[in-house]
């Protein structure tokens, strides 16, 4: 049950050059997903960002939309958004799981995401959560997006690509290196 304790919120990052993050939002139950999106947009341009919003099918998608998103764009940052309500099935727990850990391996792997996906036993607790006048988690996920573009600033540049990335631009088969001490 959410309670209307107050929680410790960090003040709002500040950046030198603009900040632009991509809002990947997961529209399935499009009143909750447009406060969330409110939120979101709020939160942003409160900091002097700007962002892009994508519309994916599902929760399920939106790690695979970010990916891309890193690959072929120049985002500095990304906030998921959505709302998986639980069902008669076991449906409900592996799309929570599975889009919650697909965006935490991207985040491990450097990238700035702040995850504002609902997982909620009913639509009371998704209206609690979404509320632009209470919680707003959309506007909590772009915060965390922006705290974490501020620390990969602080930190050191940014690095395109996510995964495995190659030594030089040039590939190479093993065995036909100019270096032998390279494979």
């Amino acid at each position: 049950m959410a309670t209307s304790e107050e929680h410790y919120t960090p003040e709002r990052p500040s950046f030198d050059r603009p900040v632009k993050l991509l809002i990947m939002v997961a529209p399935y139950y499009k009143a909750i997903a447009d406060q969330l999106v409110a939120g979101a947009r709020a939160e942003i341009e409160a900091c002097g960002g700007t962002y892009d919003l994508v519309e994916v099918p599902g929760a399920l998608e939106i790690p695979t939309a970010v990916g891309i998103a890193e690959r072929m764009s120049n985002f500095d940052g990304y906030v998921a958004l959505g709302c998986i309500i639980r069902g008669e099935t076991t449906h409900y727990e592996t799309v929570c799981n599975d889009s919650s850990r697909g965006l935490m391996l991207l985040g491990l792997q450097g990238l700035c995401i702040g995850n504002g996906i609902l997982t909620v036993e009913n639509m009371g607790q998704a209206d609690v959560r979404a509320d632009m006048d209470g919680q707003n988690k959309g506007g909590g996920a772009a915060a965390a997006a922006l705290h974490l573009v501020a620390l990969s600033r602080k930190w050191g540049a940014s690095r395109k690509g996510v995964g495995f990335v190659p030594r030089t631009d040039e590939h190479q088969i093993a065995g036909n290196a100019k270096d032998p001490n390279i494979a």
